[in-house]
């Protein structure tokens, strides 16, 4: 097949940065190879290829949940065989910015469970902080190993119609989607197994090694071989793949809160042998389960009186607990001003201009142009309860704005950002999608290490811009070159 037939058709997306073509419609030097490695295929070779993928990721049960009207429904999280390429250029101011942001953003947790310096002196306003429903009181005057809350991040980033990099959100309670990152290689690899090395892609496959490592590092007992647990919510919670992936990746045990118990402020495991101390619990329990005598008293998912043995360091738990009003989205518009107050840096990474709706002056502004806005809970994730301005009808705008006047203080609004389209390959030819990038970093006490690629997500929908995938998104192999 031609690259002229395989690229047929192909339409740069209206005011949209395209990551394979410039804007005088030729390819960029990062994909030519790619490209002429698949014109040499067939269209049937093609989709052969996108069956055995398919094929691939039902074998190894490659799934995640979506929840409909009260049932869970396990579904395929759809994999495109056109990889998203990122020059080594990009990378490093990439890697760069992400290390900068977070190395503020601990900082930053550690100054509001203590001594709330970037309160006393004006950067961010008290009472932003106290109606975070994610900052925790309990938090107060613990010690947490070497001062890091942040051990895992997944930093999402966008592309806006420059070229220009932008953060979107900051996850930093128990971000999801590295084993898709891990996956969607290996299928790669078996995809374009003579592909990979011509292009000089750089390896994600050390994540689990570095992650175990650091685990090890905070251990509060100074043994040769101290006891790390992965707890997770169990087989119903959407990402549970990734649990048990990570957890066999890792050779660490897969625990539920019911396998853990807590004597005389330490954490043990229950084993055929009798009980076993807990040194390290990475967790993928929310705070609000995690220990039912603190926060909710109903939850079956965590261990009672965890945070006891928490609080006297007998126990490390990754990530802290408390993180989450670090990525509040309303707390987000300000990480820019914490990077200047901590380190005394210009920000790398831009923000996208953010409007805070319990400010009455921003709530004017947003609900006057609130079509080309898009509105946030502050604290929803998945794409779940969000207005799109530019496709809402007048009806639902007025049923959000009722919500929105019941308690502003939990709702952001963004100008609505044209995410890079990127190349996919859909019914036998090749068609742009939006994209965005969830680079995954790992703070450690030798420092912070991103490894180079991440979870680029895809908008499979023709015109959306929503790439979640319990909203029907997927994702791309994301190549990282060496040079």
């Amino acid at each position: 097949m031609s690259e002229a037939g395989f690229l047929e058709k192909y339409e740069l997306t209206s005011n949209a940065w395209d990551e394979m073509f410039n804007m005088e419609h030729k390819i960029r030097a990062p994909y030519q190879k790619v490209i002429d490695y698949l014109s040499k295929e067939s269209i049937d070779d093609l989709n052969k290829k996108e069956e055995l993928a398919k094929r691939l990721f039902m074998s190894q049960g490659i799934t995640f949940t979506v929840y409909n009207s009260g049932e869970g429904i396990e579904k395929i999280f759809p994999f495109d065989i056109i990889p998203r390429i990122i020059t080594a250029a990009d990378w490093t101011f990439i890697e760069a910015g992400i290390k900068q942001r977070l190395s503020a953003l601990n900082i930053f947790l550690k100054d509001i469970y203590s001594n709330m310096f970037i309160v006393k002196d004006g950067i961010i306003p008290i009472d932003m902080i106290y109606s975070c429903p994610h900052f925790l009181r309990e938090m107060f005057g613990i010690s947490v190993p070497y001062d890091i809350y942040v051990h895992i991040a997944g930093i999402d980033l966008i592309r806006d119609s420059d070229g220009s990099y932008y953060v979107l959100e900051d996850n930093l309670r128990t971000p999801s989607g590295v084993s898709y990152m891990l996956e969607n290689r290996e299928i790669t690899k078996r995809l374009f197994p003579d592909l990979l090395p011509q292009c000089r892609v750089r390896s994600v496959t050390e994540y689990p090694g570095i992650l175990y490592k650091n685990l090890l590092a905070i251990s509060p007992r100074q043994i040769s071989n101290p006891t790390i647990v992965l707890l997770s919510p169990g087989v119903y919670n959407s990402a549970y793949f990734e649990h048990t992936t990570l957890a066999r990746l890792m050779g660490v045990e897969l625990v539920e809160g019911r396998d853990l118990m807590v004597d005389n402020h330490k954490v043990y495991m229950k084993t055929t042998n009798g009980r076993q101390q807990v040194d390290v619990i990475y967790r993928r329990v929310d705070d609000d389960y995690l220990d039912p005598l603190v926060f909710n008293p109903g939850s079956i998912l965590g261990v009672a009186g965890l945070m006891s043995a928490y609080r006297k360091g007998n126990v490390a738990i990754v990530n802290a607990v408390g993180n989450g009003v670090a990525d509040d989205k309303a707390i987000y518009s300000y990480v820019p001003d914490m990077i200047k107050y901590y380190l005394n840096e210009e920000p790398l990474l831009k923000n996208v201009p953010t409007y805070q709706l319990g400010r009455r002056d921003h709530q004017e502004y947003v609900f006057e142009n609130i079509q080309s806005m898009v509105v946030k809970k502050t604290n929803g994730s998945g794409g779940y309860g969000m207005l799109m301005g530019r496709s809402a009808s007048d009806s639902e705008i007025a049923v959000y704005k009722e919500e929105i006047l019941k308690d502003p203080r939990q709702f952001i609004a963004q100008p609505t950002i044209n995410l890079s389209a990127a190349p996919c390959y859909m019914n036998g030819r090749m068609m742009p999608r939006r994209i965005d990038l969830r680079p995954f970093a790992l703070c450690g006490p030798n420092g912070i290490e991103i490894v180079p690629g991440g979870l680029t997500r895809v908008a499979l929908t023709e015109g959306s811009m929503v790439v979640n995938s319990s909203q029907g998104g997927g994702s791309k192999d994301t190549w990282v070159l060496a040079s």
